[in-house]
């Protein structure tokens, strides 16, 4: 998987990743992926939600011990 960008959210709790996520997708062309690392479980229903809501794709979800992984394409 070819990642645009990254962002580390991990130690923010809602709405801080979602924020922070929705800045970076607005920096980014059509199509690329921004990988966010949260640590925020509440942050695997969010970012589906925000997905919904935008009509961003969640590409994937990961969990890796504390961390939690998403990855979204660009609309």
């Amino acid at each position: 998987m070819d990642i645009h960008k990254e962002i580390d959210t991990r130690g923010l709790n809602c709405p801080l990743p979602i924020l922070k996520a929705k800045k970076a997708l607005a920096d980014m062309a059509s199509g690329q992926l921004l990988r966010v690392r949260a640590t925020d479980s509440g942050s695997l229903r969010d970012f589906q939600a925000f997905a919904k809501q935008t009509g961003n794709e969640l590409v994937e979800q990961q969990t890796a011990g504390d961390e939690y992984i998403h990855v979204l394409r660009r609309r």
